[in-house]
């Protein structure tokens, strides 16, 4: 993915929904609906901007159970908002940026008093000046700190809509399905390729953000006792989070490709969204880790937005719950590898540390939940296997990404940081099962570390993020330059006489 994406998450945040979620969702029934050509070429030219109403305010993570409704009618149906609760939660519906919107709408389409399960229905929301009759958006305060979105409540009051609206091959086939809970997940097949596409613009922050540390680092100086200035990057403390981050950086991009073809190639669509979901997972959790450590180790500077990472941060966290949230999909996936519904592609645990990290982790966990009777629902799987999900799915993502970046034959030196970084994740099983104790640990990370230090710099550059990274503190010149170009507050007031020492 371009890395441009990662400069404004506004503006993939639109793209995503609109490209990724609005557009795919109608593509499937173009050969059968010629009718829908008109609005796809319309969202093509982004004439039209789409977005996805599937949330509700009421309904987060168990969306299976929205309450809006479409009613079916001699000459459509009624789109309704029954209560406060069942209102659209979150996407940008505002007609505030003079755009047109329409909506794919999830709603529980009724037929003669009678529930037929959910459908998606085009819903026009507004133009470029107001909304549509019936169409209600509450235009919510910004999220703290991140690009700007008219992030919206969307509410509908009785809006009629034709019967071509029925997001469906056959606009006439009311069937109610006889597996509610598959029919759902079929409707909302895009999020399976969502879920795998969201995270990769936080592969990128990851890189700009070690690409601002590592090069602040190395010309911003202290005076040390011998008053001779010290370039930060002298010191581990600064030098753990640079590497750990570029590490992290070149080896998820390389993983990244390999994992989409992977998603492609497979039949199975429950591996599809497993592997989408052990993606996002690593993915984001890396970012949660590296992105902080770095901007902390830029001291204030790296609070500022102009300097990208304290504002990439806040715009991450919408990523976490965005196609689905971390955890729960985490929880979900770990409950069906448990069961041995399916089995996602593992490499063989003889290949490297983090692969018998990930097999024994999953082994320990399936014998564990034989020993409760493998009883998925019980209080005991809810206390003591529940807990493990996200861990052992991230293992299993360190695992992956680390077997691709031995098979890409990326630089020892990172490869070796980023199994430390993995390994500071779960010590205590590296001690109990990977025979290295806590010094040993420390050694190995000591080294890895020295490895990578004498070619930071082209580390840095092969990060291929630089001509993307605008922050002014990259270099002493930029951060002059910047400092020049800010607002200056000057004057010749005078203080009265006595008035400091009356402060005193």
């Amino acid at each position: 993915m371009d890395p441009i994406c990662s400069v404004d998450i506004a503006m993939f945040t639109i793209i995503a929904a609109h490209v990724g979620l609005t557009i795919g969702t109608l593509s499937r029934h173009l050969k059968k609906r010629p009718d829908l050509k008109t609005l796809v070429d319309r969202m093509l030219r982004f004439d039209t901007v789409g977005i996805y109403l599937l949330t509700e305010r009421g309904h987060g993570l168990d969306a299976f159970n929205i309450e809006t409704t479409a009613t079916k009618t001699a000459d459509g149906y009624i789109l309704h908002t029954p209560r406060e609760e069942a209102a659209k939660f979150m996407p940008a519906s505002t007609p505030s940026f003079g755009i047109p919107k329409v909506a794919l709408v999830m709603a529980r389409l009724m037929v003669d008093g009678k529930d037929h399960g959910s459908r998606f229905f085009v819903t026009p929301i507004c133009n470029e000046r107001e909304m549509y009759h019936g169409v209600r958006s509450v235009r919510l305060p910004p999220r703290s700190g991140t690009a700007p979105l008219d992030f919206s409540i969307t509410s509908f009051d009785h809006v009629h809509l034709p019967f071509t609206a029925l997001v469906a091959s056959d606009v006439l086939d009311y069937a109610t399905p006889q597996r509610s809970l598959e029919a759902w997940w079929d409707e909302i097949w895009r999020i399976q390729l969502g879920t795998m596409a969201v995270p990769a613009p936080w592969i990128s922050a990851i890189k700009t953000v070690a690409y601002i540390g590592g090069c602040y680092s190395m010309h911003r100086s202290l005076v040390g006792k011998r008053s001779v200035p010290v370039p930060i990057i002298s010191f581990r403390t600064q030098q753990w989070p640079i590497v750990h981050a570029a590490a992290v950086g070149m080896v998820t991009a390389n993983w990244f490709p390999v994992v989409v073809k992977q998603v492609m190639d497979t039949t199975d669509h429950r591996v599809r969204h497993a592997l989408s979901v052990i993606t996002k997972a690593t993915i984001c959790r890396h970012f949660q880790r590296c992105v902080p450590e770095v901007a902390e180790r830029c001291g204030a500077q790296g609070t500022f937005e102009h300097n990208y990472m304290a504002r990439i941060e806040n715009d991450g966290k919408g990523v976490i719950i965005a196609e689905g949230d971390v955890l729960t999909l985490c929880i979900r996936l770990f409950s069906e590898l448990l069961q041995k519904r399916y089995e996602v592609p593992m490499p063989d645990p003889g290949e490297s540390l983090l692969a018998l990290h990930a097999s024994s982790l999953l082994e320990e966990n399936i014998t564990l939940l034989q020993s409760i009777d493998g009883d998925y629902r019980s209080d005991s799987f809810n206390a003591l296997i529940m807990p493990q999900s996200q861990g052992v799915v991230e293992a299993i993502g360190h695992a992956l990404a680390y077997s691709a970046a031995l098979r890409s034959n990326l630089p020892r030196p990172i490869l070796d940081v980023y199994e430390c970084a993995v390994i500071r994740q779960d010590p205590a099983w590296y001690s109990e099962q990977g025979g290295l104790s806590r010094i040993a640990q420390r050694r190995r990370e000591d080294a890895a570390v020295s490895a990578v230090l004498p070619d930071l710099p082209t580390y840095l550059e092969q990060l291929n993020i630089a001509k993307y990274v605008q922050a002014p503190i990259v270099t002493d010149a930029g951060w002059k330059d910047y400092l020049a170009a800010l607002p200056i507050h000057t004057g010749n007031a005078i203080p009265e006489a006595g008035y400091i020492q009356a402060v005193l």
